[in-house]
């Protein structure tokens, strides 16, 4: 919510700071914004124009007039940009071209293997991506490209770090690479971080505390506080995959098997548990098809990996008091099993107050959360402050 701001300085608002106040996507006339923000008529009305001389905002209509011209009403202009939005997945890729409101004007999706190694398939995904941006004019209006990655991202560079599930992936320069083909500026992120943004934007966009866990081949999670995505110093926050999980009365493990969560309760995890007992499963699809059958084993391991990961959510329930945990991902979807597992332990294990009103859900997105995710990533840098101030710059 935008204040008055009329004990600012006699310039007001930048274009920028501005422009912010448009995001909401309401239409509003230069009388408003004058009042609302304290500047002059004309400081507004010269503010306007720049905004739409760069096509950032565009006519809205006209509202009642009490007399006279109607007051002409302006909105921000979702068509003045287009955004390549990717989400990676360890056996899956969907790609999306989006507007400036995140909003999905194409989308794509099919499988990959991402221990092909990243030349291969990001080859391949990019191929899919310029069919995508084929249709005339998108690549020009290219703003920027989000990509979600199924591993650990240092934020700063948008390099993948010791990814456990991505075999050649360490260290590769995936902005760079990008670049090669695309001129616009590149964003790399988790692929759990982006599925936050976009389960938190579709589903529970007034859940300020939201944690999103994504349960598949890998596993992790994103966490939003305060309504915004909390990466870290160095961008690996969530990370609960590496969590060492200490023996509890509720685990069939020995006391003296303390493993991290990934290698506890991911899909994979799952399978190696299962083949070990003599139920054929080598991987996350072959531990949702027994799902889905009603194999009472898989059903069984999979609700006690749900417990496993309840042990760590608990922690992070009474550490950061969301009010939504959201599961995601092939193994959440399999069933309410894993739901049911975590509920049982965070339930239990939780302070009282921090779950009088905690909600935990499976996902709602499906499968273009991801990619309005990444979306999103894009669009608030390239809709900052200081990002419009660059593209006003360009446009004069």
């Amino acid at each position: 919510m935008y204040e008055s701001t009329a004990q600012m300085g006699p310039g007001g608002m930048a274009v920028g700071e501005l422009f912010q106040i448009f995001r909401d996507g309401r239409g509003r006339t230069k009388s408003e914004l004058a009042a609302l923000t304290g500047m002059s008529r004309n400081t507004v009305s010269a503010r306007v124009d720049t905004l739409i001389a760069a096509d950032l905002l565009t006519g809205a209509g006209s509202e009642a007039s009490s007399g006279g011209r109607p007051p002409a009403r302006v909105a921000m202009n979702p068509a003045a940009g287009k955004v390549l939005a990717i989400d990676l997945g360890a056996t899956h890729v969907s790609v999306a071209v989006t507007d400036l409101a995140a909003s999905i004007l194409d989308f794509e999706t099919g499988p990959i293997e991402i221990g092909l190694g990243p030349e291969t398939v990001l080859d391949a995904v990019f191929e899919m991506a310029e069919r995508l941006l084929g249709e005339s004019g998108r690549r020009e209006r290219l703003v920027g490209i989000g990509i979600g990655l199924p591993g650990a991202v240092e934020h700063a560079t948008g390099r993948p770090i010791d990814p456990p599930i991505m075999p050649g992936w360490d260290q590769f320069d995936v902005p760079a690479y990008a670049r090669r083909r695309f001129t616009a500026p590149v964003l790399v992120d988790n692929d759990v971080n982006i599925l936050a943004l976009g389960e938190h934007a579709l589903s529970w966009p007034d859940a300020d505390d939201l944690i999103f866990v994504k349960v598949a081949t890998g596993l992790g999670s994103g966490i939003i506080a305060g309504g915004q995505l909390q990466r870290g110093a160095q961008g690996t926050a969530g990370d609960i995959g590496h969590v060492q999980v200490p023996f509890s009365s509720d685990s069939p493990r020995p006391p003296e098997d303390e493993r991290t969560l990934g290698t506890i309760a991911s899909g994979t995890a799952i399978a190696l548990a299962l083949n070990s007992a003599g139920v054929p499963a080598q991987y996350s699809h072959d531990v949702v098809r027994l799902i889905r059958s009603g194999d009472t084993r898989a059903i069984a391991a999979t609700r006690q990996a749900g417990k496993e990961v309840g042990e760590v959510l608990a922690t992070l329930v009474n550490a950061l008091n969301p009010s939504v945990i959201v599961l995601g991902g092939s193994i959440a979807h399999a069933g309410e099993h894993l739901l049911a597992g975590v509920r049982e332990v965070v339930y239990r294990r939780s302070i009282p107050l921090a779950t009088r009103n905690l909600l935990i859900v499976q996902s709602r997105g499906g499968d273009r959360a991801g990619v309005l995710g990444a979306a999103i990533l894009v669009v608030q840098q390239v809709l900052s402050a200081a990002g419009v101030e660059e593209i006003v710059s360009n446009a004069a």
